[in-house]
């Protein structure tokens, strides 16, 4: 983690299955922040490419990252938003919109988002689609305002982790990297 100045909004961000939306949750209800889910903001052309196992492109992706971005821009006074932030590019569209904006990357292996993504009922992003996920992923870790936590950790304590590093407290030892295994 890196200094960087300080903004009330939040990005809790990562691949499929890593548990955005329910951390998401409960870091807005732990500040006092409105959410809002990312995916509820793609186009009904991108729901529909993604329910049928078509990866998004970069152009496909545009409109909705402006989308967002006048999202973050509509909240001065803070707000938790889940979105995969999948590129640097794209977390630089957002940071251009509130500059100081912190982000949450939720970190785990391609085999735990498949198998997270598998159990989830009714979702528009079917399990085929991780691969793609994990392939435009660009690790944000060395990027300032980013705490990386392990995604398998129990959500509270993620929140946990979360509302001390955003109050300004040190944000415990989730935010060390995950061990990788040969």
């Amino acid at each position: 983690m890196k200094n960087f100045p300080k903004n009330g909004s939040l990005v809790v961000m990562g691949v499929a299955g890593c548990g955005k939306s329910s951390l998401g949750q409960l870091c807005a209800e732990a500040l006092g922040l409105p959410l809002l889910e990312g995916d509820d903001f793609h186009s009904p052309s991108n729901v529909s490419r993604m329910r049928s196992g078509t990866p998004l492109s970069d152009d496909d992706r545009a409109a909705w990252l402006d989308t967002l971005a006048g999202q973050l821009q509509a909240h001065p006074q803070g707000v938790v938003l889940t979105c995969s932030a999948l590129r640097q590019r794209y977390r630089d569209r957002l940071r251009a919109a509130a500059p100081g904006l912190r982000f949450v990357f939720l970190d785990l292996t391609q085999e735990q988002a498949r198998e997270r993504v598998a159990a989830r009922s009714a979702h528009l992003f079917p399990v085929s689609l991780v691969a793609s996920q994990f392939a435009t992923l660009e690790d944000p870790s060395e990027e300032p305002g980013v705490l990386r936590l392990d995604a398998t950790r129990p959500l509270s304590e993620l929140g946990a982790a979360v509302v001390r590093w955003m109050r300004g407290t040190e944000a415990s030892a989730l935010a060390q990297p995950l061990e990788t295994k040969p």
